[in-house]
């Protein structure tokens, strides 16, 4: 007896359609139960948790010689995903109640062996690989309901046990999961770190209004104790709201790692990812075994924020450079190359020198010039050159930290964020891009041209500043977005002039 159904693999984002064929035959051999198609050992177990999930669930497993294909047999077949569809496979070969058609149906879950239905990672990207596929149906896990429920069009089944796919199998109907309309965070959270609580710091505040309006990678470099970090967790807090694309591409890579909640099926604030300064290249870009996103990934459409930067390893940070120009990181390994998107704002922080006071007004810096030197190197003039906005963050004077003065809440800077980024949603509605970070040299020549007179600044600046190619783009690309702080339709010489002065730090010239 043969039957047949469907279920998909994961290959980084993209789903890849299987079918899982099942054999029972009675034949004078010992009973026996393989699985082939290039099974990883967690899909050559799952013969095991599917044996004692049908027999618990009070059904009758053939003790006879059983065969599972997985086709096609040439991809690699990984997880856990695989259980149900087997299950389902081998009870249509033993039981000729099961009459529902399977045929535009595909199944997704891990068995527990006393029949319960676990929930599985990747569903999200699943789903719509499954969509484009032509596929009307979906059985899975109802934890991963909410989640498959974005998508829109096709049929999410939610079930918790066997036995409730078996009945559905018979002809029982079971209400397709409600079809989750996005609604995206607008800020009425309330943030432990709000820029009202940073006293003074009006420079800082301004660069990263600007940085966040853009999604520019922005440095700050400063003494310890200067309010730098405080700072940087106060920009969740005034984080442009993500569009429903962006939450869809950001929660399927959230599935594909197995990270997200389960609960809220979807990311509806911008990632806010902080590696340790020990995370290895493997973590940071992706890889391991299933070639799983790495935190890049993760802060896709939010922010990777780098706590004291030169602390984390030369290569570490060498590794952030194509994706940072790129948008996009290729894990290769041995099974092949897989590419995930990596569009992030890198926020980061540094001390001028490893005690922290060089240029201090009050403290005496004990360091070298040697040490100086070789401190500022760990970040290469290239990994620089890719950080758009470089501030000096300064000291507070006390007057600053007790006066009384009512600073500016975050939640005014986010709504000028959010007519910021509505303004470059609508300029680059046709080119494929949401925000003035993205652009490329033709859309910038479009987009940022320049008067005479911002020209001639721009051109003084250049080589007085000894500026490269890419740092004069990254200019362009600031001046366009304080433009769009300001409302202007054209960048004007003082958008400019603000945007020069957020690549003239003195640590570049060192």
């Amino acid at each position: 007896m043969l039957a047949k159904t469907k279920s998909y693999a994961l290959y980084g984002l993209n789903g890849i359609e299987v079918v899982v064929e099942a054999d029972v035959q009675k034949t004078g051999e010992q009973p026996r139960f393989d699985i082939v198609g290039l099974p990883d050992a967690s899909v050559k177990e799952s013969k095991e948790r599917v044996r004692a999930a049908i027999k618990n669930s009070s059904f009758s497993f053939p003790n006879t010689v059983i065969t599972v294909n997985l086709a096609p047999a040439d991809v690699k077949k990984e997880g856990s995903s695989f259980d149900l569809p087997i299950a389902v496979a081998l009870l249509k070969c033993c039981d000729s109640a099961l009459v529902r058609d399977v045929v535009d149906t595909v199944f997704l879950g891990e068995l527990s062996l006393e029949g319960a239905v676990r929930s599985v990672r990747g569903v999200l990207p699943i789903v719509l690989s499954a969509k484009k596929s032509g596929i009307r149906r979906v059985v899975l896990p109802s934890a991963n309901a909410k989640e498959a429920s974005l998508v829109e069009g096709i049929e999410i089944i939610a079930v918790d046990t066997l036995k409730e796919v078996v009945g559905f199998l018979k002809g029982n109907e079971i209400a397709p999961y409600p079809f989750t309309e996005y609604a995206p965070d607008k800020g009425d959270a309330v943030y432990d770190n709000d820029l009202c609580f940073v006293k003074g710091q009006y420079a800082a505040k301004r660069a990263i209004e600007v940085a966040v309006a853009g999604g520019h990678n922005i440095l700050m470099v400063g003494s310890p104790g200067s309010g730098k970090t405080m700072i940087a967790k106060c920009i969740p807090s005034i984080m442009p709201d993500m569009t429903f694309d962006e939450a869809i591409e950001t929660t399927a890579i959230h599935s594909v790692a197995g990270v997200l909640d389960e609960k809220l099926g979807v990311v509806s604030v911008r990632p806010f990812v902080t590696p340790h300064h020990t995370a290895s290249n493997v973590s940071l870009i992706g890889g391991g075994t299933g070639v799983k996103p790495g935190l890049i990934s993760l802060a896709h459409n939010g922010v990777l924020y780098l706590d004291e930067m030169p602390e984390y390893s030369r290569s570490a940070l060498e590794s952030l450079r194509q994706p940072l120009e790129d948008g996009v990181v290729t894990v290769s390994r041995a099974k092949g190359s897989v590419k995930y998107p990596s569009d992030f704002m890198l926020v980061a922080s540094m001390n001028p020198c490893p005690c922290g006071n060089y240029g201090s007004e009050t403290q005496v810096c004990k360091c070298t010039d040697s040490q100086i030197r070789k401190y500022r190197s760990k970040i290469s003039g290239p990994l620089l050159d890719r950080i758009d906005i470089q501030i000096q963050v300064d000291g507070v004077k006390y007057d600053d930290l007790t006066s009384d003065a009512q600073e500016e809440h975050s939640a005014e800077v986010r709504k000028r964020v959010n007519k910021a980024r509505r303004i470059q949603r609508e300029r680059f509605a046709s080119d494929g891009i949401t925000s003035n970070s993205q652009m490329s040299e033709r859309q910038i020549a479009k987009y940022c041209a320049l008067s005479a007179d911002c020209e001639e600044l721009m051109r003084k600046s250049f080589v007085s500043l000894g500026l490269s190619a890419r740092a004069r783009s990254r200019i362009l690309k600031v001046a366009r977005t304080i433009a769009d702080l300001d409302y202007s339709e054209h960048v004007l010489k003082k958008h400019l002039l603000e945007a020069i002065g957020y690549r003239s730090f003195e640590f570049e010239k060192d």
